[in-house]
């Protein structure tokens, strides 16, 4: 059962690349007592992830943050030097680049997304969220293969 509006984040341990390698990172370090607006892609370098979804979160960064956003989190089922190396391609410097390598939260969300077809195994919906103090109050989730719903636009709207 996916995650619905009212739900609290599930605890797990996410990665994101720091300057030692990567780190592990809660979900409580990332949700407890603030307010954050995440997002998920189904992959990282992939055309409509790299052209659409993070350059609008990157662009709009700073109208996100100034609705009272702590933290921009961008999430694929990629590892940390991937995510590392995305964020830096995209210049995302004000985003939080999180790992889920197994997709153990992706799992714990119900948000999994089987792409064996395209032969990426299992990997991310394409959603956006905000969460405030670890409960759900905004969820977009795509129905769809295209970058509607969940874009950094429609998180501005919801703000």
């Amino acid at each position: 059962m996916a995650i619905k509006i009212g739900d609290t984040i599930p605890g797990c341990t996410l990665h994101t690349m720091g300057s030692d390698g990567p780190q592990p990172i809660t979900t409580d370090e990332i949700f407890n007592g603030k307010k954050v607006v995440l997002f998920a892609v189904p992959g990282a370098f992939t055309p409509g992830c790299s052209n659409t979804h993070v350059p609008g979160f990157v662009v709009n960064a700073d109208k996100i943050k100034a609705k009272g956003v702590d933290t921009i989190a961008c999430l694929s089922v990629n590892d940390a030097f991937v995510m590392g190396a995305w964020g830096k391609a995209q210049n995302a410097d004000e985003l939080l680049m999180l790992a889920d390598g197994n997709a153990d939260f992706t799992a714990k969300l119900g948000l999994e997304l089987d792409a064996s077809g395209f032969g990426m195994g299992k990997r991310s919906q394409r959603y956006a969220m905000i969460v405030e103090n670890g409960k759900v109050t905004t969820l977009n989730v795509e129905p769809g293969t295209g970058v509607e719903e969940s874009t950094a636009e429609k998180i501005l709207e919801a703000l």
